[in-house]
């Protein structure tokens, strides 16, 4: 026996070798694969729009018939504005605003009346809301239309200052008007060069 394999080992050698190779391509098929791993992307959103405002709101006083807050087209300019209003009255000025002026939403127009002094606006922006400002305004009396032309005083601060006035009395020094809810020093700022106390 140990004749013939000695005779052999050449082929048993080979036989051996291709039967590894064989068992351990067997051992790789039977092997299951692991699964394909599949990306998935995040969906990408869309972007939204913001919508442009089809009507605007516009405070108009002044020199009109009806003085009021008025909701108009977004395409609006102060023309339209001063027409939603009953029109300008017959001692209107209206050579002292731009009638082809585009309005802009909470925008408040002033019609200034002829011999109405005009005072320059605190910023460029006050403006295009009203064109025209009184020299000065004595909060004391003010009625709440002549306190919706101060730069940065809209119809409710207005009705805040009189309420305020009623309750606690006349102001004193201009200063005072901070005590209202919603004065600080950023509006006290822009109207003081057009208040006063003083009769």
């Amino acid at each position: 026996m140990m004749g013939w394999i000695e005779r052999n080992r050449g082929h048993l050698l080979v036989v051996l070798i291709n039967s590894t190779m064989l068992l351990i391509a067997l051992f790789w098929l039977r092997t299951p694969s692991p699964p394909a791993m599949e990306l998935v992307l995040p969906d990408t959103p869309t972007p939204v729009s913001t919508p442009t405002p089809a009507f605007l709101r516009v405070y108009v006083t002044g020199a009109v018939y009806r003085p009021d807050v008025y909701e108009l087209p977004a395409s609006s300019i102060v023309k339209d504005a001063l027409l939603a209003a009953g029109g300008a009255t017959t001692d209107a000025d209206l050579e002292r605003i731009n009638l082809a002026l585009a309005l802009h939403d909470e925008q408040h127009v002033h019609v200034p009346r002829r011999g109405e002094q005009a005072a320059q606006p605190a910023r460029e922006s006050d403006a295009t809301v009203s064109e025209t400002l009184p020299s000065q305004i004595n909060i004391n009396t003010a009625t709440v239309e002549e306190l919706v032309s101060l730069p940065g005083i809209g119809p409710a601060l207005a009705e805040r200052i009189v309420t305020w006035r009623e309750t606690h009395g006349p102001f004193t020094h201009v200063t005072d008007i901070k005590q209202v809810p919603g004065i600080g020093e950023a509006i006290f700022a822009r109207i003081q060069p057009y208040i006063t106390v003083a009769p």
